[in-house]
């Protein structure tokens, strides 16, 4: 037991699954017996009445505790209890439903057996209100003595007065919004709250009363709908938060003043609406209620927050804190059995309880630690076991969790093998008689209760489906669901993926959010159909293998005949928008060659290509096999694409500047009419309407002129990506790269999924290129030492990423490993096999001519403007276009050598640089 725990004098739990808030609770002498109770009311329409008699502090609730329980049939939304029936000054207890006002009369009952005295209510009157009630407050509004009137404050901003039994009038408030807390001050006789725009008002009772309703006259019936007009503030502050709860102070030895409860702030107020004091709170209180201090001039305040926390301030200065075992939507101070300042609280969930900030002495001492002699061997091996696995989580550098082998979730795509019978196809763009669609299984299983579950199907443009998005109702343990939707091509040119990605999400029952996900692949047939060879083309690629070659009859029986005997080496394919393309294989060598009139059209065909031979030797238990690209890689074409694509977004720039000026033509065009049309002089219009719409034409056709530059920049972009795909898939097979150094060049060449204005492909591959280039593919401390940019914007050209991707090539091709890890960038000497001595690298990095190339560079700033080869010569050795030989040597680096600092001096010197680049350029590059 702590000292700065509230003691608990008695306590208990109401009801059921019941909810409460600030106004369920209200402490006085409700049944006029001198004696303080508690009163409680629920949203669930249940009114209790306690009288707490603990024997011993910390007893439970007993059963003459509750002097009364009924339901009201309705919820309760806020008690209180005044001098509320006229002809005696008794307290009664008014409760405010959502749409009455009822007032009671509490009386007890001599009980004549051993069961105890009997308390009952009676209802002596009631309002029905025509608006939604909100919250209440009382007092002797107008100076009256000896009773006290009723203010209620609708959803929808109107004030209803009544005195007592008869209904008084109603006001709006002006500028209403939202109902915040409202409060009656007697001293100034003013009703004070506050306004959704954060500032505190106050309206003068008298005013209200002198205001007069607009059909006052003509009104018959009471709490019209139309009644009502908007009145005058009396004073206004703005404290720039919402409040929480207005209270009035006015004891004897204090000052009147105005407590407000703000979302982080606690201010005092004059009655004039100055500001006494304020205090800025570090947490997020829940209520409050000032009491009477023992000091002279000061008023204290407790304050409860979301923490289980009740702070005790004396105006701004913290005097206490004590720990609650709930979090309290409303507190109080009351006089129980004798016993002053017992705090009672109560939580939304309906755990009252009445405590004191005692000091009672702690009972619990700590057991003694039995003491054993230590043993440095066990310890030294647990250190060693704990820092293997510190390194081992530091190197793999894993974000996430690695997956459970029971997972909770489990989420499944079915890909049906054949395509739809009946298309599924909806509003597809392409120009093809038939555009055909497969359907997709997806497949739920939960292990545990799935609240909220939500399910969403992702497939990248121009591909389509049927449905994206489903919700189902909760998931019990064990159950699981289905879904089928299809999958169809929708734009009119060929996607650079065929996968799809599934993920399922939902909430566990204690509020912890859950994901699973799943990937598809769709098949070849969705996007093409098989069609005649062509002899012709305009760009060729040769994929060389260490297995002899296999008939496409074997390894595309959906696509060849097996009638055609033809067909085992040559077969075409045609996208469902028009291309062709052509797969041919050697039937003297161990090669096969894909051609077409399109560079992007090659990555899907080859893509396949390589999937299906490696899953067909898989199948034959053959784990030697191998598929190697020796040709040149099509870097002129590729850049055509890249040019491409950054000519359209500059022309989406230039239409966005013309629509901008256009638009403000249009706008002063409109000002001017309409001050024309304002004047009571008529004047000519001087054939502003004639410009008004040739401007509104300009407008519409540059609009339009943007859309379709936009429709023709996403088609660009995919037909990059697919590009890129095959880009990197060449250098991958010529340079034998790992899954960890492709995963590194797609998050170089393919950081975004989509392209915007803002965050273009251009700046964001070149930024993450150079990145490379000063880290794992650097020449020398130099460049390592150079600083990136850390921020992104369009380039004026694509001389400088054409340049860096060129650049980044030649420096794969003379030995260049990508890598994340700092000690890549340290690269050392090699001794070149066969006694060859090593060639540095100067600055100029002079070109190497291999015999046999098919290309001549000057330098490896510049790309050759000659165009590769339209069929590509294999078993001969040949480099990139624009790039020094790959097979003359191994290059060693001079810097390791030339450099005047230690190796010790180095080494930090490039973590160092490697680290602070990794943060500038980790959000554009990985």
């Amino acid at each position: 037991m702590s000292l700065f725990k509230a003691r608990d004098w008695w306590s208990t739990v109401l009801g059921e699954k019941e909810e409460f808030d600030q106004g369920c609770l209200c402490v006085a002498d409700v049944d006029n017996s001198g004696q303080d109770k508690i009163i409680v009311g629920s949203y669930m329409g249940y009114l209790r009445i306690f009288n707490p008699r603990p024997v011993k502090p910390g007893d439970g609730v007993q059963a003459e505790d509750l002097l009364l329980e009924v339901q009201l049939r309705e919820p309760v939304l806020q008690v209180e209890v005044g001098k509320f029936v006229s002809g005696t000054e008794g307290l009664h207890l008014a409760v405010l439903h959502c749409r009455r006002l009822c007032v009671y009369a509490v009386s007890e009952t001599l009980g004549n057996v051993d069961h105890g005295n009997q308390y009952q209510i009676k209802l002596m009157y009631e309002h029905h209100l025509q608006r939604t009630a909100c919250n209440m407050t009382y007092g002797p509004f107008g100076g009256v003595k000896g009773r006290d009137l009723i203010c209620i404050q609708s959803m929808d901003g109107m004030l209803m007065l009544f005195e007592q039994e008869s209904y008084a009038f109603g006001r709006f408030l002006p500028g209403f919004l939202l109902p915040g807390p409202l409060t009656y001050s007697s001293r100034t006789d003013s009703f004070i709250t506050v306004s959704s725009s954060r500032q505190v008002e106050s309206y003068k009772y008298q005013v209200l009363a002198f205001a007069t309703d607009a059909d006052g006259r003509q009104e018959t019936v009471q709490q019209k709908l139309s009644s009502g007009k908007k009145l005058v503030v009396d004073w206004v502050l703005n404290i720039g938060e919402q409040a929480l709860d207005i209270c009035i102070v006015s004891f004897n030895q204090a000052v009147s003043s105005v407590f407000v409860l703000g979302e982080r702030s606690l201010f005092c107020l004059k009655d004039n609406g100055q500001i006494r004091f304020m205090k800025k709170l570090d947490y997020s209180p829940s209520c409050f209620i000032p009491y009477c201090s023992v000091k002279e001039g000061t008023i204290n305040t407790l304050v409860g927050n979301h923490s289980k926390m009740l702070y005790v301030y004396q105006d701004i200065t913290l005097k206490w804190a004590t720990q609650l075992p709930h979090v309290p939507v409303s507190v109080k101070v009351a006089n129980l059995q004798g016993l002053k300042g017992v705090i009672v609280t109560l939580s939304d969930n309906g755990h009252l309880q009445c405590s004191y900030l005692g000091t009672d002495p702690s009972l619990f001492q700590a057991p003694r630690v039995e003491s054993k002699e230590i043993n440095y061997e066990e310890f030294n091996a647990e250190m060693k076991e704990l820092q293997k696995i510190i390194k081992e989580a530091t190197i793999t550098q894993d974000i996430l969790p690695q997956s459970e082998k029971h997972r909770d979730l489990i989420v499944t795509a079915e890909v049906s093998p054949d395509l739809d019978v009946e298309s599924q196809a909806i509003d597809s763009e392409v120009k093809a008689e038939v555009v055909p669609s497969v359907t997709i299984k997806v497949t739920i299983q939960s292990k545990m209760t799935a609240q909220q579950p939500y399910l969403a199907v992702c497939i990248q443009a121009p591909l389509a489906v049927t449905c994206d998005r489903f919700t189902f109702n909760d998931l019990e343990p064990g159950s699981s669901e289905t879904v089928v939707l299809s999958v169809f091509l929708k734009g009119n040119f060929p996607p650079s993926e065929l996968e799809g990605n599934c993920v399922f999400s939902c909430n566990t029952p204690t509020g912890i959010p859950k994901v699973a996900q799943c990937k598809f692949k769709l098949p070849l047939r969705l996007v093409c159909f098989p069609a005649q060879p062509s002899k012709s083309a305009n760009h060729k690629l040769t994929i060389d293998t260490n297995k002899p070659p296999i008939s496409f009859l074997t390894i595309f029986p959906d696509f060849a005949d097996p009638s055609e005997e033809d067909q085992a080496n040559v077969l075409g394919f045609q996208f469902l928008t028009g291309s062709k393309i052509t797969l041919l294989a050697s039937k003297t060598s161990q090669r096969y060659r894909i051609q077409s009139d399109q560079l992007e059209d090659l990555w899907l065909i080859t893509k396949e290509l390589t999937l299906r031979l490696e899953e067909h030797f898989k199948k034959q238990n053959c784990k030697d096999f191998a598929c190697t690209f020796s040709g040149s890689v099509p870097l002129q074409e590729y850049f055509e694409l890249i040019d491409r694509h950054f000519e359209l977004r500059l022309n989406a720039e230039k239409f966005q500047e013309l629509l901008s000026e256009r638009a403000i033509q249009f706008r002063a065009i409109e000002r001017r009419l309409l001050t024309r049309f304002k004047d009571k002089t008529p004047a000519p219009l001087q054939h502003l309407d004639t410009l008004l719409e040739g401007t509104f034409r300009e407008v519409i056709a540059l609009a339009d002129a943007a859309e379709e530059n936009q429709a023709n920049m996403f088609q660009a972009f995919t037909k990059l990506k697919s590009a890129t795909h095959l880009v990197i898939m060449l250098i991958s097979l010529w340079q034998k790269l790992n899954a960890d150094q492709v995963a590194i060049m797609e998050a170089t060449f393919l950081p975004l999924a989509e392209d915007t204005q803002e965050l273009g492909w251009e700046e964001t591959v070149d930024s993450a290129i150079s990145f490379l280039l000063r880290t794992c593919l650097s020449k020398s401390s130099k460049e390592q030492a150079l600083s990136l940019s850390s921020q992104l914007s369009m380039p004026k050209d694509t001389s400088r990423l054409k340049k860096n991707i060129s650049l980044f090539c030649d420096r794969l091709a003379k030995g260049g490993r990508l890598s994340l890890s700092t000690e890549a960038a340290t690269q050392q000497a090699t001794v070149v096999p066969g006694g060859c001595a090593t060639i540095p690298e100067s600055d100029l990095e002079e070109r190497a001519v291999v015999p046999g190339s098919t290309a001549v560079f000057s330098s490896h700033k510049h790309t050759a403007k000659q165009k590769s080869s339209p069929e590509i010569i294999f078993g001969k050795k040949c480099f990139f276009q624009g790039h020094s030989a790959l097979d003359v040597c191994l290059i060693s680096k001079a810097f390791s050598q030339k450099n005047d600092v230690s190796s010790a001096q180095r080494k930090s010197l490039l973590a160092t640089k490697y680290s602070n680049l990794l943060l500038h350029e980790s959000r554009s590059c990985f």
